[in-house]
């Protein structure tokens, strides 16, 4: 019999939130308020109670009682799982920002539309929120507050967050060899805690952390760990003949760990951040390098990307690990935007920023008019930027493709005309609305641009936006078997909000054969040093690079498009 008092008086509170949110009579959102504070109240167990004695606490009556028998039934609440079923978790996800209640959510929800923390973000910045009654632009600026406390306190940054972090910590360690570990080295989308492997001397060290740190947590010989710029760090300290098993032991994930701590076990060893030990004798053999491990192991080294226990480990033994895709394989950027929609380059600068990075080629991949809010173009208007973009390419070193970032809509329709499509080198089709469709009526729309016989690309599949937006709900392998079958691309959007398709969709599409492409979905020259984003999830994809659009020459690529 499960449920202490504390919990079934949460859970009545919890299901009166979900009662205004979803607007029913203000008597019963009370009367499931009152039995909350009568229960938490009452020193003697509720569960266990005969049913007169239950039936005798203030506001409990009969349809009470009976929640509460389901609860100490070690069962769920039926009605709150009829109200949760009732209100997209999204919706009740708002609850978790501050200064943010019930009869908010409803309002926002009922009123404005607001269905997630990503529309109440744009409502707010788009001074919706204030045309409410009751509310203003305090109320804008604390909701925008609100979201940005929430996000801080996921635990988790972008890549882009965590560089910054590193970057201050990387100032104090000056005088010794250093390298970030953990999920950062081995290019995960969003990280944690950062760890670093140093040779430096602690004792030169900590006195530079302590005083440019926001916090310290624990202040050691062989590991210090800080709070610096809000987030966690850890500094591992070695010697530099244990360097290579320390830097090892913290990039690989447990699981990679853990299958290295088994081979080792097999050979008589034993495995930790400061060598391989003999068993039999206990001798430590250390390790300078990373690849002198892998040696002693038999192994071929295995790239920090791979070091997930997804196979790796039995390629490196077998030798048969591939040869992954590096910035230097690319020959061009496969999403970029212009001043024609909503980026800040000309079709000229766009051109000289390919050359710049020595691109053989770069799209122009604007919006269709179909996404108002991105001043998309019109297929009179595309044609118009076709012109423009011949008469840059006649002296400009690097080919600016014609293409545009088609919206699939709603329906599985594209926002352009096929007699429009045709005309341009490449074309990128992507979810820009509807992102709360049923997963096979969003599975079933992406196919439909899938089958049209222009569509070369699919842009950003899953739609999320880290730690903004989840991805929609789409049956992905659908898609990839559907992208195999009609040779359409499936890209890596290398956004560090985005970076999208993920790692196990990659593997997964690479696997089928499907082309993978790479765009920086650049709005802006600085954007397109994004790419090296997207490299590594490529490699955490597995992929080589004749598995990327973007290694191929021009003609290679034209050739496949046409």
């Amino acid at each position: 019999m499960g449920c202490t008092n504390r919990q079934v008086a949460d859970t009545f509170r919890f299901i009166s939130q979900l009662l205004l949110i979803r607007g029913e009579d203000p008597f019963r959102v009370r009367a499931f308020q009152r039995a909350a504070m009568a229960i938490e109240g009452r020193e003697e167990p509720i569960c266990g109670m005969p049913s007169d004695r239950l039936l005798a606490v203030p506001g409990i009556g009969p349809h009470l009682a009976a929640q509460v028998g389901e609860l100490c039934a070690g069962r769920e609440s039926s009605l709150l799982l009829e109200l949760q079923q009732s209100i997209p978790a999204s919706v009740i996800a708002l609850l978790e920002l501050d200064q943010v209640g019930p009869k908010t959510v409803h309002r926002l929800w009922h009123e404005l539309g607001v269905s997630t923390i990503e529309d109440l973000e744009q409502a707010a910045q788009a001074h919706r929120v204030s045309t409410l009654k009751g509310f203003g632009a305090k109320k804008e600026e604390e909701l925008l507050k609100a979201i940005a406390r929430h996000r801080r306190s996921t635990g988790r940054m972008t890549r882009v967050q965590a560089e910054a972090v590193l970057a201050g910590v990387a100032a104090l360690l000056t005088d010794g060899t250093y390298t970030v570990a953990g999920s950062f080295r081995r290019g995960r989308s969003t990280i944690g805690d950062l760890d670093i492997v140093s040779t430096e001397a602690p004792a030169v060290v900590n006195p530079r952390l302590v005083v440019r740190a926001d916090e310290v947590i624990d202040l050691g010989e062989k590991r210090t760990s800080i709070r610096f710029m809000g987030q966690r760090v850890d500094i591992r300290f070695c010697s530099p003949d244990q360097y290579g098993t320390m830097l090892m032991y913290l990039t690989g994930s447990k699981d990679f760990n853990i299958r290295l701590r088994e081979i080792a076990l097999s050979a008589g060893w034993r495995l930790n951040e400061y060598g391989i030990e003999e068993r039999t004798t206990g001798s430590l053999r250390t390790a300078a390098t990373e690849e002198e491990v892998f040696s002693m192991f038999g192994m071929d080294p295995v790239p920090p990307e791979l070091r997930e226990d997804h196979g790796e480990v039995e390629a490196a033994l077998e030798h048969t690990l591939p040869a992954l895709v590096t910035p230097a394989d690319l020959r061009g950027d496969l999403h970029v935007h212009s001043r024609w929609s909503d980026g800040s380059m000309t079709i000229q600068e766009l051109a000289g920023a390919g050359e710049a990075l020595g691109y053989q080629y770069i799209i122009c991949s604007d919006h269709s008019a179909s996404l108002g809010v991105a001043h998309g173009l019109s297929a009179a208007e595309v044609q118009k930027q076709q012109h423009e973009i011949e008469v840059v390419n006649r002296s400009s070193s690097c080919r600016v493709l014609a293409g545009i970032e088609v919206d699939i809509l709603s329906n599985g329709s594209l926002g352009l005309p096929d007699k429009t499509l045709q005309d341009l080198d490449l074309v990128i089709a992507s979810v820009h609305s509807g992102f709360h469709q049923e997963e096979d009526v969003m599975t079933r729309r992406i196919l439909s641009a899938i089958e049209n016989e222009h569509v070369d690309i699919i842009g950003h599949p899953t739609g999320r936006v880290l730690g903004r937006r989840d991805p929609y709900a789409v049956d992905l392998d659908r898609v990839i078997e559907a992208a195999a079958v009609h040779r359409t691309a499936l890209e890596i959007n290398a956004s560090p909000s985005r970076l999208d398709l993920d790692d196990t969709g990659v593997r997964k599409a690479r696997d089928r054969g499907v082309a993978i492409s790479l765009g920086t979905d650049a709005h802006m020259q600085a954007e397109l040093g994004n790419m090296p984003y997207g490299i590594q999830v490529a490699r955490r994809g597995w992929c080589r690079p004749a598995d990327l659009l973007n290694t191929r020459d021009l003609s290679s690529l034209l050739e496949w498009a046409a």
